[in-house]
């Protein structure tokens, strides 16, 4: 591969198009989506009490995007979108420091719509047992009150 080192100021195209160097984004759900469609928010979460989402969620780890679509509501099929942001993303509040140090699963969140630019097919979620202990834990959060998310 050909690469041309220019001013970045000659080169306004690499502002705008994916490089092979970009972070790569995921978001796990159990939407049927197609590429080119865009996620965004004030639609019905598919996370916690269905609410309107006031934040739409990726992630730069496929196994948090896995979790995504093994925990997601509704009867779909489990799927993970490689997606581009398309504005400012910032640290998942609800991963970061309240639950971790900084920010492990390299969760984000936005309110400015992600463009689905591919799905991953080949990957291998977690097991039953695993799922299982993630749910009835998220469960006993509920009875405390305590929410899965929070904006």
């Amino acid at each position: 591969m050909d690469v041309k080192n220019t001013n970045s100021s000659d080169n306004k195209l690499n502002k705008t198009s994916p490089n092979p160097f970009s972070q790569t984004y995921f978001h796990g759900t159990k939407s049927d989506l197609k590429t080119c469609d865009f996620i965004e928010i004030g639609f019905n979460s598919h996370y916690g009490k269905n609410k309107k989402a006031k934040y739409i969620y990726l992630t730069a780890t496929l196994d948090a995007a896995i979790w995504g679509a093994e925990l997601a509501l509704g009867e779909g099929r489990e799927r993970i979108y490689l997606v581009e942001p398309t504005g400012p993303i910032e640290d998942d509040p609800n991963l970061t420091d309240k639950k971790f140090p900084g920010n492990p699963t390299m969760s984000y969140r936005s309110k400015h719509p992600f463009k689905v630019v591919g799905e991953v097919t080949d990957w291998r979620g977690h097991s039953n047992e695993q799922v299982k202990a993630m749910k009835d834990g998220l469960a006993k959060l509920e009875k405390q009150g305590i929410e899965a998310i929070e904006d």
